[in-house]
């Protein structure tokens, strides 16, 4: 299987393949400190119609411009409010986007930065980013302004949901390749991240007798992750951008012919 895996990442994990994604808007943003909000909102963002998620992206980081970092650091919350007053991407609310852009702010100027402040909840001596991942979740919330729904961007790691978005985030931020453009790279090893599962990664991870657990849960990420690290221990989430590219680009391309009859599952 490793074999093959590798032959797919090879192939596909190439910036030639990105398009679409919202990975995509994270390669316009070299300060690490405007990167980082960047994939916190894009990740947040990322559900739904890919094409509605660019459109929205758009929108967001045009009022945001080339320095989200420093727009955060010179507007006040209620210019903030005022900015993005009328935006909506599917269920989430102009309400929802700046309570989370307020949590950035006020995190930033405790911290500094979203990466000192993730470093600050997190040891290299914990099994996987999960707990510094929900810790870091649990302080923006606390930050963010009252809300309703304050949460939906923002999903609570103790309800046992697999939590993609967040994990697709971390995989952006700590994985540094052709793809994924890092910048927490040199303090958080790619060994603890997790497979940001969602239904199609789920369903080609059920395929390959990667898990046998029905619904990509939390549970069924870490079984996942923990197949992978069998493969590969020193990055178990290498092959996930290259394994969702079947489904994203919509590739007709058979998983038994390239794995085999003795690996794929018969569904």
């Amino acid at each position: 299987m490793k074999t093959a895996l590798d032959k797919i990442y090879e192939q596909y994990n190439l910036p030639e393949f990105v398009h679409p994604d919202p990975l995509e808007v994270l390669y316009s943003y070299n300060e690490l400190r405007d990167r980082e909000i960047v994939a916190l909102l894009a990740s947040s963002l990322a559900y739904g119609n890919v094409k509605q998620i660019l459109k929205s992206l758009a929108i967001v980081l045009g009022c945001l411009g080339q320095k989200p970092y420093g727009y955060l650091q010179t507007h006040s919350e209620d210019s903030i409010n005022e900015t993005f007053k009328g935006f909506k991407h599917r269920f989430t609310t102009d309400a929802e986007l700046t309570a989370l852009l307020i949590g950035i702010k006020r995190i930033a100027e405790v911290f500094g930065d979203l990466k000192t402040c993730f470093l600050s909840l997190y040891s290299p001596d914990h099994e996987t980013v999960l707990p510094a991942l929900s810790q870091f979740v649990e302080m923006l919330r606390s930050q963010m302004t009252d809300t309703p729904s304050a949460s939906s961007l923002l999903p609570d790691l103790k309800k046992g949901s697999a939590c993609k978005r967040l994990h697709l985030f971390m995989r952006w931020m700590v994985r540094c390749d052709e793809v994924d453009p890092g910048g927490w790279h040199d303090d958080i090893s790619a060994s603890k991240l997790i497979v940001p599962l969602d239904v199609h990664m789920h369903r080609i991870c059920h395929t390959l007798k990667l898990t046998d657990l029905k619904q990509p849960s939390l549970r069924c990420a870490l079984e996942v992750t923990e197949a992978f690290r069998r493969i590969i221990p020193q990055d178990p989430v290498r092959y996930d951008f290259s394994l969702t590219r079947f489904g994203i680009r919509k590739l007709c391309i058979s998983l038994e012919d390239i794995f085999g009859k003795g690996v794929v599952r018969v569904v």
